[in-house]
This record gives structure tokens, sequence and C-alpha cells, in this order.
């Protein structure tokens, strides 16, 4: 990682032409705002069907806003952008953006995408970022037009121990502005606003000024979640869970239980469920169980997180894979074959965590038919992310056309 300013030219590569140089509210690491859910920002009135100031002749910028970096102003659209998680991808894409895609550092695998009409390379493709090693000449190299990344995530987590404070508005600086929130999940350092997937929806789409789309998948949304909520079983006769990390090994009976009732989008669809933890936050704060430990709590549906992404390829999930990873071990462990998670065919490849509006829709379908499926009808691994029509919450092709900007 070079910090060679005289080499890429500091102060600013744009030297605030396209973007105007404001940034309101504080510095892009200031944290906080002021944002509320109560206060209304300039992507939160009614102007305009963008959520922003109607332009005149002589001024077309608009601003986006989010935590924590604060207020942006363009002067044009942005067309290219880098991601970090995938869910902020999903959520370009949806609006609209799959052509300025230009990499990831976690993607979500492109199957998942394939309900929606979208072709998206597979991850070989598109993770020139690493997930440890955050190179900087990766995004002098590509030079995207904005950076959808929380600028705290990349030092602050540790996950590359070379990478600084200075590194993070370096790049600010020089190729291009951040603009993002950890929505995955809140970590320990996130003490500022964490949004919803569709509050950050509603930024990103300001950023675009792509607010009619938004509004059409929040239409889409909203339909599923009543549809969903008005068929659940009543409260008591809903199963809790047990939830536990694709990292899990059953060959050698080593479990990572999670909750479901959590912050972030990748707890999205049981939240949405209304799904229940079968782990206490004694279990979690075990960190790991092993199959003694699991058959205490002896779930009724045992599943593992992440698990249609990780058991397969970028082309598709593989039920086999999931099978001899996770399933046939179970059964051949003279503990785990006591489970009636086990016993009864109840163990299921979860939810990708890392999900957009797309990806999301795809997968409270997919859990509702897990947990479910006397009222949703049975999952079928073997033809997933394929659905028979009938036991769909959602109309793939109403979503293709708002993606494709036909609505």
């Amino acid at each position: 990682m070079s910090g060679d300013d005289t080499k890429h030219g500091r102060p600013t590569r744009r030297d605030y032409v396209k973007y105007g140089g404001a940034v309101v509210g504080g510095g892009l690491l200031s944290g906080c705002t002021g944002e509320s859910e109560e206060v209304s920002t300039p992507t939160d009135t009614d102007r305009h069907s963008t959520g922003t100031a109607e332009p005149t002749e002589t001024d077309t910028s608009y601003e986006a806003c989010i935590e924590p970096v604060g207020c942006h102003r363009f002067e044009e659209e942005p067309e290219t952008y880098i991601v970090n998680n995938g869910e902020w991808a999903d959520m370009a894409f949806a609006l609209g953006r799959r052509d300025g895609f230009l990499t990831a550092t976690n993607m979500i695998p492109g199957f998942l995408f394939e309900p929606f009409g979208l072709d998206v390379p597979p991850l070989s493709e598109t993770e020139s970022l690493s997930a440890t090693n955050w190179d900087k000449e990766v995004f002098y190299e590509l030079d995207p037009d904005v950076i959808l990344m929380d600028p705290n995530y990349m030092h602050k987590t540790g996950w590359d121990d070379a990478w600084g404070e200075s590194d993070t508005e370096e790049i600010s600086d020089t190729v291009a502005p951040f603009f993002g929130n950890n929505i995955l999940r809140r970590r320990e350092w996130h003490d500022y606003r964490h949004y919803s997937l569709y509050e950050a929806l509603k930024r990103l789409a300001d950023l675009f000024r792509e607010r009619d789309r938004y509004e059409a998948l929040e239409e889409v949304h909203a339909s599923v979640q009543e549809a969903v909520r008005s068929r659940l079983p009543p409260a008591d006769d809903r199963p809790e869970i047990a939830l536990v990390n694709s990292a899990s090994n059953p060959s050698d009976g080593t479990f990572y239980p999670m909750r479901t009732q959590v912050e972030g989008v990748e707890m999205k669809p049981y939240r949405d469920l209304d799904v229940g933890s079968a782990f206490s936050a004694e279990h979690i704060e075990a960190v790991t169980i092993d199959y003694e430990y699991l058959l205490k709590i002896d779930p009724e549906i045992l599943v593992f997180h992440w698990g249609v992404g990780t058991t397969g390829d970028a082309d598709s999930f593989s039920p086999e894979t999931f099978r001899e990873r996770y399933v046939e071990p179970l059964e051949a462990d003279p503990v785990g074959s006591q489970l009636t998670a086990v016993r009864e065919g109840n163990v299921y490849p979860g939810a990708f965590g890392s999900q957009g509006p797309l990806v999301n829709l795809l997968q409270t379908e997919m859990v509702a038919q897990q947990l479910y499926p006397a009222e949703f009808g049975e999952f079928e691994p073997e033809r997933f992310p394929e659905v028979a029509r009938e036991k769909q919450l959602f109309d793939r092709q109403r979503v293709a056309d708002i993606v494709n900007g036909d609505f």
C-alpha cells in the first residue's frame, strides 16, 4: 500500500469539480452528523421526486446524506462504484446501477440474482480487494466515482493492521468520497446511527437520484411483509430455531451459536418472520458449543447461517455439498443423531447474511418455506433459487421491471 501523496496528486483528484467539495455536518470521519430518525435532511423532503431540490439553470448540484460521512454535494450522478459487502451492490443493482459495479471485498454469489435477470460476474472476477489486505492501489486503478462503504469499517475492524485512519482519509481525498454505513451488523465501534435495509436504500436512491425505483421496490417489500405476517401461525405455534454460523463443523462437534433477533440486515428474514432463537445469552457468550450442549437444547430446527452461499459455487447452491458438509456428520455422530432436528430432517441451509432488497426478497420467501412448509410450501433445495410459481411471495418479473426502469 502506497501513501505517496505526490504520486497520487493530493489534495484531490477531482479538484472538487465533480463533487463540489461539500461535506456537511462535520468531517468525513466525524462519526455523526446529527441526522436522526426525527430530523429531516435534504434527502427526506418532498420537493422533488428524487428527494432533492429542483435544479435551476445555474445550479444542478444536489446533496445525498448518510452517517457517518454526513452530506456530500454532487454536480452529477456518480456512475461507477466499489463496495465492501454485497448488500451495497445489491442495493445499487436494485436501483438500476448494475453497470457501474467495479469490485467488492465480500460479494453475494451471482446465482442469487438470477431470478431478477441480472448477470453478475463470478466472485473470482469481482473480489480484487482482499478482506484482510486493503490495497490502496486497487482504488486508484479502478478510479470509482464513489465508494459505497462505511469509512470506519476499513480502519476500525482490524482486518488489516497496516491500514489506518490516514489511509482512509487519503482515499477519500484523492480517489472518491465514501458513502455507506455498516448495516450488515452493528460492531462495537459503531456508535452512530445503524440504518435498516430500506433506510439505507433510500439514501442510496438519493445519491443516484432514483427515488421512483426506491418507492416501487418499497411497495413490493411492503406487500411481502404483509403477506408473510398475515399467514404466520400463532406465536405459540412458531418454532425456535438453533441458528449456527456456517463456520461450525459437525465433523468435530464445534458449533457457533447465533441469535435471530439482532440488529443488521443479515438477520432481517428471521426478524421479519418473528423467528425466535433456541439459544440464550449464555449460549452466545460461550462462543462455541458441542454436541452435548446442543442436545440439551434439542432444537426442532437447525439452520446453518450463510449456508446457501457457502455450500456450492458462484453459479449455484449445492444441496449435495450441504448434505456432505453438515447433515451427514450430524447423522453419523452418536449424539448428533439424537437431535430432533436431525431425526425429523429439519437441518437447513440458512440465508446468505449479506443481502440487499433483491436477495432479501428471495431469502425471506426461502426462510418462510423452511420454517412453515404447511403454509408457504416446502423448500426445494434442488431447485433453489427457482421456486414454483404457486409458492412465490412476489412477482419476479415485476421486480426485474423495476430494476430495468420499466414501471
